[in-house]
């Protein structure tokens, strides 16, 4: 697995390297978050070949680190790499300390992370104004470049949505994707549920996660998820941060034109990687277009590639959804003091029947400017006055156009 990174990262470069060298170059620390096996290690690791490298997933060393924080310093002193580094929440404290003896030497620290309780609360208790901070995804369809478009000739859309955009899964042509995703839904329980929650049953948060693959792209009802899974609403609550905070669901905000109301209002969940959510959904591409989860599924593709490339392309953007009694748009972009409206739509060729909510939520905002947005899973087209087709595949394409706007 860490030779399928290391080839992963020469293979594909990651978009977000330039952003990691530059913070790097202006804080003492750079914090680089993301869920397992999304190429952490291997991005920094290429980056920084001078840092030395300490992970705490080795008992020993996270056992060092959190009884002696001074003596693992000693050991690893800086410059550093240290992986995983919630494992051990007193270095926090003594991290601080050695940034602020020498606070003019920036990128001395470089912290990894996949779990953010432990990991978040260090850096907002000690590390504050010390780091920059950072997430990374799986791969994106930039990123894969010309190996996307023959993955698309030869499986089709619903054979890459299966598939997923996890680093290994194109490393490794001839891995079966089922096969990985069993593999890495164990890992994750055994690593991190466990450390996390003492649960009783781990059949139960098995079935909490299929249950969530269900419902991806939907509002979150803890107590409909409950009563699907067999435990308590205060108990889905509790396994729904768990989730979200190693980075394996996205909790997308609902738009209101008072912000206030914002907090009243029930999020959309949606699992951080599609391939995951179609293995939870035993999905397979000769199965997804029949499935009543096929919009969905694309709906999750298009909000992780929105996801990845936002931060990087429009990064004072901020995203929502739009939802009322009678009408619902799935992306409300918000940039430059305009609203920019999308839905996503697992068709080729998207008619124009698809833009009906785009087009009356669109008269309903104050700031929303057309052309009002599709992104299907074809080429982009105009489709007439106010409403443009994008290629969901196509997402650089589309914010640059937006970015010029």
């Amino acid at each position: 697995m860490v030779l399928g990174f290391i080839l992963a990262n020469t293979l594909y470069k990651r978009a977000i390297s330039d952003k990691i060298r530059d913070l790097a170059t202006h804080f003492p620390a750079v914090v680089l978050t993301g869920a397992r096996q999304t190429g952490k290690t291997t991005v920094l690791t290429g980056l920084f070949p001078r840092h030395s490298y300490v992970s705490l997933d080795v008992p020993a060393d996270a056992a060092l680190a959190e009884e002696d924080p001074d003596a693992f310093l000693r050991k690893y002193p800086p410059p550093v790499l240290i992986d995983e580094v919630q494992y051990a929440p007193k270095l926090f404290r003594h991290l601080k300390v050695a940034i602020d003896r020498q606070r003019s030497l920036n990128g001395q620290f470089i912290l990894t992370g996949s779990q953010k309780f432990t990991l978040m609360k260090g850096v907002a208790d000690s590390l504050a104004g010390r780091c920059g901070l950072l997430e990374l995804e799986t791969l994106s369809v930039a990123e894969l470049g010309h190996d996307l478009q023959e993955a698309l000739k030869a499986r089709g859309a619903a054979g890459v949505l299966c598939r997923g955009f996890y680093p290994q899964l194109w490393v490794d042509r001839g891995l079966a994707h089922v096969d990985f995703y069993r593999s890495y839904l164990a890992t994750y329980i055994e690593r991190d549920v466990r450390q996390i929650l003492n649960i009783g049953s781990l059949r139960d948060f098995d079935r909490f996660m299929r249950v969530c693959a269900a419902r991806t792209a939907q509002l979150v009802n803890r107590t409909e998820i409950a009563k699907d899974v067999g435990v308590s609403p205060k108990t889905i609550s509790e396994w729904l941060s768990v989730l979200h905070a190693s980075n394996q669901i996205v909790l997308l905000e609902p738009y209101f034109t008072n912000p206030g109301k914002r907090l009243v209002k029930s999020p959309k969940l949606y699992l951080s990687d599609c391939g995951l959510a179609a293995y939870l959904l035993g999905l397979t591409p000769e199965t997804l277009a029949g499935s009543s989860h096929g919009g969905a599924l694309w709906e999750t593709f298009v909000l992780g590639e929105l996801r990845k490339a936002l931060p990087l392309r429009l990064p004072e953007a901020s995203l929502w959804f739009y939802r009322d009694q009678q009408n619902e748009v799935d992306f409300v972009l918000a940039h430059g003091g305009a609203l920019y409206l999308a839905d996503a739509k697992l068709k080729e060729n998207p008619t124009e029947r698809d833009f009906g909510s785009l087009v009356k939520v669109g008269s309903s905002l104050k700031n929303a400017r057309a052309p009002y947005f599709v992104l299907g899973a074809g080429a982009g087209f105009p489709a007439g006055p106010s409403r443009e087709v994008a290629s969901g595949f196509a997402m650089q394409t589309f914010l640059d156009g937006l970015s010029g706007a």
